[in-house]
């Protein structure tokens, strides 16, 4: 081989080799940079859809009850650019809140609320989703066991006590009650009926004949009514410590034709026209209405770094015939 050629071989060889980098290099710049879950940059699901960010929101169940709160949520997300994922099991299940919980894990959303239906036992998949980078706030229930950054609803030990009042006021401090009430191991729901448990107890002659878990069920909290109503006949009033069993009331009311009172808890439209109607006394409202948007307002303080409030109190209100 000659000098010349040999040249031209290794000239030949360097051209290949300084082609062969500039591609390696113009691929890496124009590669997509893995975003953290931290990241205030949107994630790779809010940027399918070219929003600003992707919240998820999770119920304990489909009920009516949570379409208010829907409603709100998506006003206020749609003027923020926010993309919501909205699910729920169709009645009561901790293992599909947990499933549910796992995917928008998967999907890196941006935020999380969820309204729990057992604090300790979704305490774990909470931090799992705070230790990714995913911000998580409850709503209606709180888990304070776990790293969740807020809490937004009422106090529920203070609304289960208002209850007692209103019965008290009712009854003039003595009589017979009958309590149904949402899925066992509810924090709000074990903290409204201790709260009113410890008012009647510490404060009027009131006896509480039965108390009956319904399970998110709407069919058994109207097949406990019933049996309750069978096995104590002379009660004075009826107590539904979530929206199934005042639900359950409306209809076992309008069937029975009872001149007992009835008290629940969670304004909602059937809710409003059974007061109207006279199948229900009163009710007492934690501001649902408001959750919606201190849910949007929440996630985006935590998305974009603002400090977050820890505890926003809904407060709660009774609401009758006479003040509608």
């Amino acid at each position: 081989m000659t000098a010349r050629s040999a040249w031209h071989k290794q000239a030949h060889y360097w051209l290949i080799l300084i082609i062969a980098l500039c591609s390696i290099l113009s691929a890496c710049s124009n590669g997509t940079d893995s975003v953290s879950p931290s990241s205030t940059a949107a994630s790779p699901v809010a940027r399918s859809t070219g929003t600003a960010y992707t919240f998820g929101i999770i119920y304990p169940m489909t009920h009516p009850f949570y379409e208010t709160i829907t409603r709100t949520a998506e006003k206020v997300a749609a003027e923020k650019n926010v993309r919501l994922i909205v699910k729920a099991p169709g009645e009561s299940n901790l293992e599909q809140q947990i499933r549910m919980m796992e995917t928008m894990i998967r999907q890196q959303v941006d935020g999380i609320a969820i309204d729990p239906i057992d604090a300790s036992a979704l305490a774990p998949i909470i931090d799992k989703a705070v230790n990714s980078g995913i911000p998580v706030i409850c709503f209606e229930s709180d888990s304070p066991g776990s790293k969740r950054l807020s809490y937004i609803g009422a106090n529920n030990m203070q609304s289960g006590e208002k209850m007692g009042e209103t019965l008290d006021k009712l009854l003039d401090g003595s009589g017979m009650v009958i309590v149904e009430t949402g899925t066992r191991r509810t924090l709000s729901m074990d903290q409204r009926l201790e709260g009113m448990l410890t008012y009647l107890n510490n404060k009027t002659k009131i006896q509480v004949l039965e108390v009956r878990y319904n399970e998110g069920s709407e069919s058994r909290a109207l097949q406990d009514l019933e049996e309750m109503i069978d096995a104590h006949p002379h009660f004075d009033a009826f107590v539904g410590l979530d929206f199934v069993s005042g639900s359950a009331s409306i209809l076992v009311w309008k069937a029975k034709g009872l001149a007992r009172y009835a008290l629940t808890f969670g304004l909602t439209p059937e809710i409003q026209e059974a007061i109207v109607n006279g199948q229900l006394t009163s009710v007492l409202s934690q501001h649902e209405e408001e959750w919606g948007n201190l849910i949007v307002a929440r996630l985006l303080d935590a998305a974009e770094g603002r400090q977050v409030t820890r505890f926003d109190d809904t407060g709660f209100e009774e609401v009758s015939g006479n003040r509608l």
